[in-house]
Protein backbone atom coordinates (compact mmCIF):
# COMPACT_ATOMS: atom_id res chain seq x y z
CA UNK A 1 0.00 0.00 0.00
CA UNK A 2 1.19 3.74 -1.04
CA UNK A 3 1.97 5.99 1.59
CA UNK A 4 3.25 9.57 1.69
CA UNK A 5 6.64 9.88 2.68
CA UNK A 6 8.75 12.91 3.54
CA UNK A 7 12.07 13.53 2.10
CA UNK A 8 12.22 17.25 2.94
CA UNK A 9 11.32 20.69 3.86
CA UNK A 10 12.21 23.84 2.70
CA UNK A 11 11.14 27.51 4.10
CA UNK A 12 9.28 29.72 1.65
CA UNK A 13 11.08 33.42 2.46
CA UNK A 14 9.05 36.33 3.75
CA UNK A 15 5.88 34.47 5.13
CA UNK A 16 6.81 31.78 7.40
CA UNK A 17 5.81 28.97 5.84
CA UNK A 18 7.21 25.99 4.34
CA UNK A 19 7.03 23.20 1.57
CA UNK A 20 7.10 20.01 1.91
CA UNK A 21 8.31 17.20 -0.92
CA UNK A 22 6.72 13.69 0.14
CA UNK A 23 7.53 10.19 -2.17
CA UNK A 24 4.22 8.40 -2.77
CA UNK A 25 5.17 5.13 -4.53
CA UNK A 26 6.87 6.35 -7.82
CA UNK A 27 5.47 9.75 -7.65
CA UNK A 28 6.62 13.15 -5.96
CA UNK A 29 4.50 15.31 -4.00
CA UNK A 30 4.63 19.07 -2.50
CA UNK A 31 2.23 20.24 0.40
CA UNK A 32 1.91 23.63 2.57
CA UNK A 33 3.47 21.98 5.67
CA UNK A 34 0.75 22.39 7.96
CA UNK A 35 -2.13 22.92 5.53
CA UNK A 36 -5.07 20.77 4.60
CA UNK A 37 -3.72 17.84 3.40
CA UNK A 38 -4.19 19.31 -0.33
CA UNK A 39 -1.71 18.81 -3.05
CA UNK A 40 -0.39 21.79 -4.59
CA UNK A 41 1.66 19.43 -7.36
CA UNK A 42 2.63 15.89 -8.10
CA UNK A 43 4.49 14.57 -10.85
CA UNK A 44 1.64 12.51 -11.72
CA UNK A 45 -0.45 15.02 -13.32
CA UNK A 46 1.01 17.76 -15.03
CA UNK A 47 -1.03 18.36 -18.29
CA UNK A 48 -2.41 21.76 -17.36
CA UNK A 49 1.78 22.86 -16.59
CA UNK A 50 2.78 21.46 -20.61
CA UNK A 51 0.27 23.34 -21.90
CA UNK A 52 0.88 26.70 -19.51
CA UNK A 53 4.07 26.33 -22.26
CA UNK A 54 3.93 24.84 -24.98
CA UNK A 55 0.46 26.86 -26.14
CA UNK A 56 2.74 30.64 -25.92
CA UNK A 57 5.92 28.81 -26.93
CA UNK A 58 4.70 27.60 -30.22
CA UNK A 59 3.30 31.16 -30.92
CA UNK A 60 6.18 32.15 -30.43
CA UNK A 61 8.93 29.46 -31.39
CA UNK A 62 9.90 31.15 -35.08
CA UNK A 63 11.15 34.86 -33.57
CA UNK A 64 14.49 34.53 -33.61
CA UNK A 65 16.14 34.05 -30.71
CA UNK A 66 13.08 33.72 -28.54
CA UNK A 67 13.58 34.73 -24.82
CA UNK A 68 10.42 33.66 -22.80
CA UNK A 69 10.10 33.93 -18.47
CA UNK A 70 8.53 31.48 -16.27
CA UNK A 71 7.01 32.47 -13.26
CA UNK A 72 7.76 29.71 -10.58
CA UNK A 73 9.63 26.79 -11.30
CA UNK A 74 7.55 24.27 -9.86
CA UNK A 75 8.17 20.50 -10.62
CA UNK A 76 9.83 21.46 -13.91
CA UNK A 77 7.26 20.61 -16.46
CA UNK A 78 6.28 24.05 -17.06
CA UNK A 79 10.41 24.60 -17.76
CA UNK A 80 10.53 21.11 -20.05
CA UNK A 81 7.83 21.91 -22.05
CA UNK A 82 8.90 25.66 -23.08
CA UNK A 83 12.50 24.00 -23.97
CA UNK A 84 10.58 21.36 -26.01
CA UNK A 85 8.84 23.69 -28.28
CA UNK A 86 11.21 26.21 -28.43
CA UNK A 87 14.09 26.81 -31.08
CA UNK A 88 18.00 26.05 -29.82
CA UNK A 89 18.72 29.46 -29.72
CA UNK A 90 16.19 30.48 -27.26
CA UNK A 91 16.56 31.57 -23.31
CA UNK A 92 14.15 30.73 -20.81
CA UNK A 93 14.20 32.95 -17.89
CA UNK A 94 13.00 30.82 -14.61
CA UNK A 95 12.35 33.22 -11.73
CA UNK A 96 11.86 30.95 -8.90
CA UNK A 97 11.70 32.42 -4.93
CA UNK A 98 12.10 29.24 -3.06
CA UNK A 99 15.91 27.39 -3.29
CA UNK A 100 14.85 24.71 -2.17
CA UNK A 101 12.56 24.02 -5.17
CA UNK A 102 15.27 24.15 -7.14
CA UNK A 103 17.80 21.91 -5.39
CA UNK A 104 14.65 19.36 -5.45
CA UNK A 105 14.37 19.56 -9.01
CA UNK A 106 18.39 19.48 -9.35
CA UNK A 107 18.09 15.98 -7.20
CA UNK A 108 14.93 13.84 -7.17
CA UNK A 109 12.41 15.75 -8.92
CA UNK A 110 14.86 15.90 -12.38
CA UNK A 111 14.67 12.90 -13.83
CA UNK A 112 10.39 12.94 -13.71
CA UNK A 113 11.06 16.52 -16.34
CA UNK A 114 13.69 15.44 -17.88
CA UNK A 115 15.65 17.17 -16.13
CA UNK A 116 15.55 20.20 -17.90
CA UNK A 117 17.46 22.27 -15.08
CA UNK A 118 20.88 21.09 -17.44
CA UNK A 119 19.59 22.58 -20.75
CA UNK A 120 21.99 25.12 -21.66
CA UNK A 121 19.07 27.38 -22.47
CA UNK A 122 17.92 27.19 -18.98
CA UNK A 123 18.44 30.41 -17.01
CA UNK A 124 17.34 30.16 -13.14
CA UNK A 125 16.65 33.54 -11.19
CA UNK A 126 16.24 33.50 -7.46
CA UNK A 127 14.02 36.28 -7.27
CA UNK A 128 10.69 37.46 -7.20
CA UNK A 129 9.47 36.91 -10.96
CA UNK A 130 7.74 40.79 -10.01
CA UNK A 131 11.14 42.46 -9.91
CA UNK A 132 12.46 40.30 -12.96
CA UNK A 133 9.13 41.58 -15.28
CA UNK A 134 9.94 45.12 -13.81
CA UNK A 135 13.76 45.23 -14.52
CA UNK A 136 13.70 44.36 -17.92
CA UNK A 137 10.67 46.06 -20.06
CA UNK A 138 9.99 44.71 -23.70
CA UNK A 139 12.69 41.95 -22.40
CA UNK A 140 10.68 39.13 -23.49
CA UNK A 141 8.60 37.36 -26.47
CA UNK A 142 5.83 35.46 -24.02
CA UNK A 143 5.60 35.28 -20.41
CA UNK A 144 3.78 31.98 -18.35
CA UNK A 145 3.16 32.41 -14.47
CA UNK A 146 2.39 29.65 -12.28
CA UNK A 147 3.24 31.41 -9.14
CA UNK A 148 0.20 30.42 -7.15
CA UNK A 149 -2.69 28.82 -7.21
CA UNK A 150 -4.17 31.32 -10.00
CA UNK A 151 -5.40 35.11 -9.40
CA UNK A 152 -5.90 34.56 -5.87
CA UNK A 153 -2.60 34.18 -3.81
CA UNK A 154 -2.60 30.66 -1.96
CA UNK A 155 0.93 30.26 -0.49
CA UNK A 156 1.64 34.30 -0.34
CA UNK A 157 -0.66 36.92 -0.43
CA UNK A 158 1.78 39.39 -2.23
CA UNK A 159 1.54 37.07 -5.33
CA UNK A 160 -1.25 38.66 -5.61
CA UNK A 161 -0.46 41.54 -6.87
CA UNK A 162 0.81 40.04 -10.48
CA UNK A 163 -2.99 39.39 -11.05
CA UNK A 164 -3.94 43.02 -10.27
CA UNK A 165 -3.81 45.76 -12.64
CA UNK A 166 -0.34 46.95 -11.50
CA UNK A 167 0.91 43.50 -11.77
CA UNK A 168 -0.63 43.16 -15.56
CA UNK A 169 0.56 46.48 -16.74
CA UNK A 170 4.23 45.50 -15.71
CA UNK A 171 3.65 42.48 -17.50
CA UNK A 172 2.54 43.74 -20.63
CA UNK A 173 5.65 46.54 -20.56
CA UNK A 174 7.85 43.61 -19.65
CA UNK A 175 6.53 41.86 -23.08
CA UNK A 176 7.92 42.55 -26.78
CA UNK A 177 5.82 43.18 -29.46
CA UNK A 178 3.02 40.60 -30.07
CA UNK A 179 3.78 39.23 -26.79
CA UNK A 180 1.99 36.58 -25.12
CA UNK A 181 1.30 36.24 -21.72
CA UNK A 182 -0.34 32.70 -19.89
CA UNK A 183 -1.89 32.52 -16.86
CA UNK A 184 -2.10 29.29 -14.85
CA UNK A 185 -5.11 28.62 -12.14
CA UNK A 186 -7.04 26.24 -10.32
CA UNK A 187 -10.35 27.38 -11.43
CA UNK A 188 -11.84 29.89 -13.70
CA UNK A 189 -12.59 33.32 -12.94
CA UNK A 190 -14.27 35.75 -15.06
CA UNK A 191 -13.12 39.20 -13.42
CA UNK A 192 -10.15 38.14 -14.28
CA UNK A 193 -10.79 37.67 -17.85
CA UNK A 194 -11.76 41.50 -17.69
CA UNK A 195 -8.86 42.57 -15.93
CA UNK A 196 -6.73 40.84 -18.64
CA UNK A 197 -8.54 43.26 -21.55
CA UNK A 198 -8.24 46.72 -19.12
CA UNK A 199 -4.59 46.07 -19.12
CA UNK A 200 -4.30 46.07 -23.35
CA UNK A 201 -4.43 42.24 -23.85
CA UNK A 202 -6.89 39.75 -25.73
CA UNK A 203 -7.43 37.05 -23.76
CA UNK A 204 -8.37 33.51 -24.06
CA UNK A 205 -9.34 31.29 -21.40
CA UNK A 206 -8.96 27.75 -22.14
CA UNK A 207 -9.77 24.83 -20.39
CA UNK A 208 -6.98 22.20 -19.98
CA UNK A 209 -7.15 18.47 -18.03
CA UNK A 210 -4.68 18.09 -15.28
CA UNK A 211 -3.70 14.72 -16.46
CA UNK A 212 -5.34 12.98 -19.78
CA UNK A 213 -8.34 13.67 -21.38
CA UNK A 214 -10.61 13.01 -18.25
CA UNK A 215 -11.37 14.28 -14.75
CA UNK A 216 -9.98 17.65 -13.28
CA UNK A 217 -9.75 20.25 -15.58
CA UNK A 218 -7.68 23.86 -14.60
CA UNK A 219 -8.20 27.54 -16.44
CA UNK A 220 -5.04 28.85 -18.70
CA UNK A 221 -5.33 32.41 -19.99
CA UNK A 222 -3.80 33.03 -23.30
CA UNK A 223 -3.41 37.13 -23.72
CA UNK A 224 -2.03 38.66 -26.54
CA UNK A 225 -0.40 41.59 -26.21
CA UNK A 226 -2.04 44.49 -28.73
CA UNK A 227 0.20 47.35 -28.39
CA UNK A 228 4.12 48.14 -28.57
Amino acid sequence: MKRFVLLDTTPIPDNGGALCLFEYGDDFVIKIQGGDGGQLMNTRMHGSEDALAEIPCRKVAGRPGSRVLIGGLGMGFTLASALKHLGKNAEVVVAELVPGVVEWNRGPLGEKAGRPLSDPRTVIRMEDVAKVLQAEPQGFDAIMLDVDNGPEGLTQKANSWLYSAGGLAACAKALRSKGVLAVWSASADRQFSDKLKKAGFKAEEVQVFAHGNKGTRHTIWIAEKLKG
